[in-house]
């Protein structure tokens, strides 16, 4: 706490009273975590309960857990880890929907010392069973309603974790875990039940695309749990009296832990959505009388574009907490629905920084005020698109970007214990994790986390978002690998060939995805539409086909991407055979410049 004090004098001087509050609330509860490194979020969980009893904790339609019946469920989920002998070194795989028995679940295994991967669950077969191999899971939580997917990995794996049903999922050649569940006392853990977890230790393995290849497998220790809770409770000022309602993934950090844990921790509740609808949200937010909401910025643009809904502005809405809220939806947004604040900010699962828009100007992700310099260090540095890697001067180091000149934010790795808040945590895998970081960068022996984003830094010092390096692309809130969807469609029958790009759609955050193929003759796209949705995620499957005779390729036989992408998908550019997913028809329709102008005016739904 000291430490935050110290910051006082410089931070009046330097940030308006309403931000500077906002940095020294986060500030304040950032120190909880750093000065009690034995302290981890399921002891906050018993904690919480002994102080706030049956007040509502996680709502939802399905389930309701009080702060103490959340404790006593993830301590039952304690002890059948305990059971299973599970502990430091191992993982459970969770393959469940939104509600709140998720986060009793893996409170409770994390508490052992084990970890738990959560698992997408939009994904199956390969793509599934790649998400289980990397963890290394030995044993899996299965909701019933999940079954079929994770029987299609299993397929796919030649060692497979032991499954146990969860939520009316018994009788399905595995165990209960809601019987084994209900034999074990929910009592908090004594004597030689407890396991010595710290901060240190890991928790969670948090899937993210990065920048190419499939999923990987990001490690996320206790600490990083317990600040993204409590930096984000002071970030948005939660109290005992505020509601989040969280429509996000739970399988994400962002709709997981950053909206769940931020209310819990100071006696706030959550409701659960267990997905996110357009025609709903409203009723739901006055019904359960919320008073924040967590967005991605697609979510926003989806709810700017339904139609008028009886009572979207008459809630009790105070602050709504997200990422990628595009500049044009930004103040139609916040006026139309009536939304007094709005907190942008820019963080990754696997980053070692974050930045907060905590003045709330639009379009910006944040910026750094010069009394968090110290926390935050993040620099932006030249990019070399052709070779997507800096550039380098004739030193060897990374040049520093001009303010307003676009290229790829690095946030710096310290060397040092004392620098908790900004290491780079890495993935499961080695060789994913070293390409993540940069060495030599400004000095011998310097090393900084690539974070794959291309940015803008302006001359008041907030930082905008660009876009992404690489062939990932971002679309309806998910980063889309192309090697992924690549692999997907050339598996095919009738697919010689595949070059999988992200196109700029008016009106729409991100790029869609969209697939150039080479083909035999007789190919159906239908058949394809048919084969891609079996093996991937809707938001992965390409919206835009074009039929190509050949692909141009570079001498060493890299796809030239560029051209295609630069052409997007309008007909008077392309004499190539192009189609639409038009997901009302649900089928694959002929491009033609009607329905390419359609599709630009908004009136095609994409």
């Amino acid at each position: 706490m000291n430490d935050v004090l110290s910051l006082a004098a410089e931070a009046k001087r330097a940030a308006g009273a309403s931000a500077l509050d906002t940095w020294l609330a986060a500030l304040a509860m950032a120190a909880k975590v750093d000065n009690n490194p034995s302290r981890t979020f399921p002891d906050v969980i018993d904690e919480l309960a002994d102080l706030h009893g049956e007040a509502p904790a996680l709502l939802s339609t399905r389930e309701s857990f009080s702060f103490r019946s959340l404790a006593e469920r993830s301590n039952r989920y304690s002890r059948w880890a305990l059971a299973q002998n599970l502990g430091p070194g191992q993982t459970v795989a969770l393959l469940m929907p939104n509600r709140p028995d998720y986060l009793a679940a893996w409170i409770g295994i994390i508490r052992t010392g084990a970890s738990v991967a959560l698992l997408n669950t939009h994904l199956c077969g390969a793509a599934l069973a790649h998400g289980l191999k990397t963890a290394g899971a030995s044993h899996g939580i299965v909701a019933a309603s999940l079954l079929a997917p994770w029987r299609s990995a299993l397929a796919h794996c030649s060692d497979s974790a032991v499954a146990w049903w969860t939520h009316d999922g018994a009788g399905e050649g595995a165990p209960s875990i809601d019987e084994d569940l209900a034999d074990r006392p929910g009592h908090p853990q004594t004597g030689g039940e407890r396991r010595p977890v710290t901060t240190a230790d890991r928790a969670l393995l948090i899937y993210t695309s990065g920048t190419t290849g499939l999923p990987k497998a990001a490690h996320v220790s206790h600490h990083r749990v317990m600040m993204w809770s409590h930096w984000f409770a002071g970030m948005m000022r939660t109290t005992s009296a505020d509601r989040m309602y969280d429509a996000l993934p739970l399988y994400h950090s962002v709709g997981g832990v950053v909206a769940t844990g931020a209310l819990l921790v100071n006696g706030g509740s959550v409701v659960i959505a267990e997905k996110f609808s357009a025609r709903g949200f409203w009723d739901e937010v006055i019904r359960w009388d919320c008073t924040l909401f967590q967005y991605i910025g697609e979510l926003c643009r989806y709810l700017l574009g339904a139609p008028p809904a009886p009572g979207e502005a008459r809630h009790r809405l105070r602050l709504a907490c997200g990422n990628g809220l595009a500049g044009d939806v930004w103040e139609p947004f916040k006026a139309r629905f009536a939304i007094p604040q709005i907190l942008e900010f820019y963080a990754a699962t696997e980053g070692n920084f974050s930045l907060y828009n905590v003045e709330g100007r639009p379009g910006a992700i944040g910026r750094v005020p010069s009394f968090m310099a110290s926390r935050f260090s993040v620099a932006i540095v030249r990019h070399d698109a052709a070779r997507e890697m800096p550039v380098r001067d004739d030193a060897g180091f990374c040049v520093r970007c001009a303010r307003d000149e676009v290229g790829e934010a690095i946030g710096r790795i310290p060397d040092d214990e004392a620098g908790r808040a900004g290491r780079f945590e890495g993935y499961t895998g080695r060789d994913d994790t070293d390409r993540k970081v940069l060495r030599n960068v400004f000095a011998i022996g310097d090393a900084w986390f690539r974070t794959g984003d291309l940015m803008r830094l302006d001359r008041q010092g907030y930082f905008t978002f660009v876009d992404r390096i690489g062939d990932t692309f971002r679309w309806k809130g998910e980063n889309v690998a192309t090697t992924e969807v690549v692999a997907a469609i050339r598996s095919c029958p009738g697919v010689v060939d595949a070059a999988v790009y992200g196109v700029p759609v008016p009106g729409a955050d991100g790029r869609a995805g969209m697939a150039a193929l080479v083909v035999e003759p007789g190919f159906d796209p239908a058949a394809l539409r048919a084969h891609v949705a079996k093996r991937l995620p809707s938001y992965a499957r390409p919206l835009f086909l074009r039929v190509c005779a050949s692909f141009d390729v570079t001498e060493t036989f890299k796809q030239k991407k560029g051209v295609l992408a630069a052409q997007g998908f309008d007909p008077a550019l392309i004499d190539d055979p192009l189609f639409f997913d038009d997901a009302v028809a649900g089928r694959y329709r002929a491009l033609d410049p009607d329905l390419f102008a359609r599709i630009l005016a908004g009136t095609v739904r994409v």
